[in-house]
């Protein structure tokens, strides 16, 4: 059954030993509205995410000078015409000075907001390691909305809100300088935005998620570790699932039985080709979610990765939003 309904957020196959169903204690797990049933796309864990702290500890030190009398005897006295001449102490360096963090240009009026049916706004940068392989341990979370810059101290591009569509943003960091982190962008594919150093904090993630587009499988890694990997459905020839890295957006609880009864993890992503799609899917993201007919291995839907139950609920209970997923050839 073809994915035709686009839904609105607000919202062989082995497991490890030991894969359990444990909830992370992060970020807190966020319903969003259903939209609509659909196979492929859709409007709408625990990745504890590894903060890097960064700090720089400049030393200044004085050189004393000891003179210490090791012979037996008396020392010998210098010779009446010798002048002991004063030595100059050599000058310690001065402390260095830690780099300035670029001032933040105040945001223009009408600067234009992301949201969860809207394409991305342009003028942001491209993720410039999209197929890395390391997916990033670290989540940022606003705590007001944030004003998104092409660069440190560059141009305010677009406004990220502390939440989407009801959803709480949680973008992960995949670039640090001058003070400023770069996290991909919602909305978008491989694309980032630069924020200054205020307004958000950062939560950590163990999780990550792998799809291999061409070998039809997801793989769920937690701390580096295969915790379940399952047979699965991409993208069509004309829609597939878009490469590169992304992370879960959020998830949401749809009706019908298309979906095997259970909700749906939103990625940041959506599809390379907006035209691509039906019509009421344009604007939609695409989604992890079960399906209700056996067509594992096959390149089927609009864009999103379909995955058996088991594997889904598994997913459902464990990923949280921010959890990193790479999507590969």
């Amino acid at each position: 059954m073809p994915d035709h309904q686009p839904i609105p957020v607000p919202a062989g196959d082995s497991v490890a030993p030991g894969a359990d169903s444990a909830v992370a204690a992060n970020p807190s797990e966020v319903t969003a509205a259903p939209a609509g049933a659909g196979g492929s796309r859709w409007a709408l864990r625990r990745w504890p995410w590894l903060t890097a702290g960064l700090a720089a500890t400049v030393l200044a030190s004085v050189a004393g000078w000891t003179v210490v009398d090791r012979s037996d005897g008396p020392a010998p006295s210098a010779p009446p015409s010798a002048v002991a001449q004063p030595v100059e102490a050599a000058a310690s360096a001065p402390p260095s000075t830690p780099p300035s963090i670029p001032a933040a240009a105040p945001a223009p009026k009408g600067l234009p907001v992301i949201a969860y049916l809207k394409r991305l706004p342009s003028g942001l940068p491209a993720d410039p390691t999209p197929m890395a392989s390391e997916l990033p341990t670290e989540i940022l979370r606003p705590t007001r909305d944030l004003v998104v810059y092409d660069a440190p101290g560059g141009r305010p591009r677009a406004i990220l809100p502390k939440a989407v569509s009801g959803i709480g943003a949680a973008v992960p960091i995949v670039a640090r300088e001058s003070g400023w982190v770069a996290a991909l962008m919602p909305s978008g594919n491989r694309t980032m935005g630069w924020l200054p150093p205020a307004g958000w904090i950062t939560a950590t993630t163990a999780d990550q998620v792998v799809i291999h587009r061409k070998a039809h499988r997801l793989t769920w890694y937690r701390d580096g570790q295969e915790r379940g990997s399952w047979k699965v459905s991409v993208g069509s020839k004309v829609s597939p699932t878009p490469l590169g890295r992304s992370f879960v957006f959020g998830r949401s609880k749809l009706p019908g039985e298309v979906y095997g009864g259970l909700d749906v993890l939103a990625l940041g992503s959506v599809p390379d080709d907006p035209d691509s799609v039906p019509v009421g899917l344009r604007g939609a993201h695409i989604g992890i979610h079960s399906w209700y007919q056996n067509t594992f291995g096959g390149d089927t839907s609009d864009g999103c990765v379909q995955v058996p139950q088991p594997g889904q609920r598994l997913l459902l209970e464990n990923l949280r939003p921010g959890a990193g997923v790479l999507v590969l050839p």
